[in-house]
């Protein structure tokens, strides 16, 4: 199985240079990745190095830890749009989710989807499934469908885990297919990559995207 279409290129460290960028780019395009995810300050020299591709570039807001207010997530929404980004991974407020707020985090997912489907753009909701109880990514599955994100993305990579077969299996069974899932973190084997899709993941987010494909020979 061809899973290359799926993938979004991710890198996100912070001693990520110019140069890294540009060659995470070219590679994407020679792969016919889905798309490269970098941090805003890189997001200019991706779309840059991707132009004429089709390739999306990709950035993420509130990032690792989502907890910025729902103004400051559609600002800084609108400011990535402006530079390029076709699509956009937003961390949830998991403070929030774990308060029950669930006010606030319907209005950061409603703030940004706005500013997103504005610009034609895909938003994704990081959700950090490591950090919730079954019942919390059940009640934020149906706010980021219900307000309008086009993925529930897992993980942000930097938390206590990655992503589990059982974390995307919960959320195809939350809500099906009215919205789409990024499986992200720790998906660093062939197998596991099409066990996620299987489960119900229509993209992955990985960190290694060449080494995993060699995996599949």
């Amino acid at each position: 199985m061809d899973i290359a279409p799926v993938i979004d290129s991710t890198l996100l460290k912070a001693d990520a240079t110019r140069e890294d960028i540009v060659n995470l780019c070219r590679e994407a395009v020679e792969l016919s990745f889905a798309a490269v995810c970098v941090n805003p300050v890189r997001l200019e020299t991706a779309v840059s190095a991707l132009l004429g591709s089709n390739v999306a570039p990709c950035t993420v807001i509130a990032f690792p830890l989502g907890a910025v207010s729902p103004e400051d997530k559609a600002r800084e929404a609108e400011r990535v749009l402006e530079i390029g980004a076709r699509e956009i991974d937003m961390v949830a407020n998991i403070g929030a989710v774990k308060d029950r707020e669930w006010a606030v985090v319907a209005e950061e997912i409603r703030q940004v989807a706005r500013k997103v489907e504005d610009a034609g753009g895909i938003l994704k909701v990081i959700v950090e499934t490591a950090l919730l109880t079954r019942q919390e990514l059940e009640q934020i599955c149906y706010l980021a469908r219900d307000e309008g994100a086009d993925y529930i993305k897992t993980s942000t990579g930097f938390s206590t885990r990655g992503v589990s077969l059982e974390d995307v299996r919960l959320i195809k069974g939350f809500v099906g297919d009215d919205i789409k899932i990024k499986a992200s973190g720790g998906i660093r084997e062939y197998r596991f990559a099409l066990q996620l899709l299987e489960a119900g993941a229509n993209r992955l987010g990985v960190s290694s995207a060449r080494n995993l494909l060699k995996d599949s020979v």
